[in-house]
């Protein structure tokens, strides 16, 4: 099957984009609980902001009507490296290829997310993901 997007990246890789490609950005498609209680990417020190718009909506979790519109006002532009991220690479996925069929042509998914994973006893942000890398990250 095509893939319907521009590809997968690791959080490593996009982190690497996001310094070198000052065109690149960083689009957070959790939910608004998610980026107030377990934090988000923090690129203040490469000078750039984390895109938070969501691609579900909490609690019940349905698709974001909005969502391409305001990817669109954010100022993202559709040629672009965009990269989505999520909790652990799977809302992210369906988002890059929303945002393709409107017509992005670099969207990119980040494998395992924000939080990657759950270990052994349950919790996310150790094994992989944006976390688990130590690349900078900030809680509200």
């Amino acid at each position: 099957m095509e893939q319907k997007y521009a590809g997968d990246v690791s959080a490593s890789e996009a982190w690497a984009t996001l310094q070198e490609n000052p065109k690149a950005a960083l689009l957070d498609v959790r939910t608004i609980p998610e980026f107030q209680f377990v934090g988000v990417p923090d690129l203040s020190g490469i000078g750039k902001e984390t895109h938070c718009l969501p691609w579900q909506v909490y609690p019940q979790m349905q698709i974001n009507s909005d969502f391409v519109e305001a990817v669109k006002l954010s100022g993202m532009t559709q040629d672009q490296p965009i990269l989505i991220l999520c909790r652990s690479g799977v809302r992210s996925v369906s988002a890059a290829v929303a945002l393709t069929v409107a017509g992005f042509t670099n969207c990119f998914n980040i494998e395992q997310g924000f939080e990657g994973p759950p270990d052994d006893k349950g919790h996310r942000g150790n094994l992989a993901g944006w976390k688990a890398a130590g690349i900078p990250w900030k809680q509200s």
